[in-house]
C-alpha cells in the first residue's frame, strides 16, 4: 500500500479513532498521541493491510487495545465528568442542546458503566457499528455484546430515571 491509498483508507478513520479514544481516556491529548500511535502501527504495517478483511476493525481494535495499555500503565482517572459538562456549557448558545440537562445526565450515567460496557455503548450507539462488527472489535461473541448493551441501556436508564432528569424531559 503506497502512501496515497493509506491516505485514502485510512485517514479518513481519524475521527471516529479520535471520539473512541476520547470516551475512555477522558483526555483530548492522550486520545491524539493514541490515534497517531495506532496511525504509525497501521503505516509499518502497511504491506500487510491487503490481507485484513476490515482496515477499520484493525484500527479500532489497535486503538481499544493502546487505550486499554495507556489505562494500565498510568492508571488513568475515566470519571473525569466536568470535562463533558464544560464541552457542553462552552457550546454556543444557538448550537447549545435542549437537551443538555439530558445529554449531561447520560454522559455521567455512561461513565458508571464498566469498562467493558461504556465501549459496546460507544460502538453501537454513538458510532453506529453493527453487533458483528462490535465482537470482531472487542473479540467477543456476539450473543455476549447484546446482554452487555443491555444491561448498560437498562444501568443507564435507571441512573437516569433516579435523577430525574429523564423524567423531566419526558413530560
Amino acid at each position: 500500500m503506497d502512501l496515497r491509498e493509506f491516505q485514502n483508507k485510512v485517514y479518513p478513520l481519524k475521527n471516529k479513532l479520535f471520539r473512541f479514544a476520547r470516551r475512555f481516556l477522558d483526555h483530548t491529548e492522550e486520545a491524539e498521541d493514541i490515534v497517531q500511535e495506532v496511525f504509525i502501527k497501521l503505516w509499518n504495517r502497511r504491506d500487510k493491510l491487503d490481507e485484513y478483511r476490515s482496515v477499520e476493525a484493525l484500527a479500532m481494535i489497535t486503538t481499544k487495545n493502546l487505550c486499554l495499555d495507556r489505562l494500565k500503565a498510568k492508571r488513568y482517572p475515566v470519571e473525569n465528568i466536568e470535562n463533558h459538562r464544560q464541552f457542553l456549557e462552552n457550546l454556543p448558545d444557538e448550537t447549545r442542546p435542549d437537551y443538555s440537562d439530558l445529554m449531561r445526565g447520560i454522559s455521567e450515567a455512561i461513565r458508571t458503566l464498566p469498562q467493558q460496557q461504556r465501549m459496546i455503548v460507544h460502538l453501537r450507539d454513538i458510532e453506529g457499528y453493527e453487533y458483528e462488527e462490535i465482537a470482531g472489535i472487542m473479540e467477543m461473541n456476539e450473543n455476549a455484546i447484546r446482554v452487555a448493551l443491555s444491561r448498560a441501556r437498562k444501568r443507564i436508564r435507571e441512573l437516569l430515571t433516579n435523577t430525574k432528569v429523564y423524567e423531566y424531559q419526558r413530560n
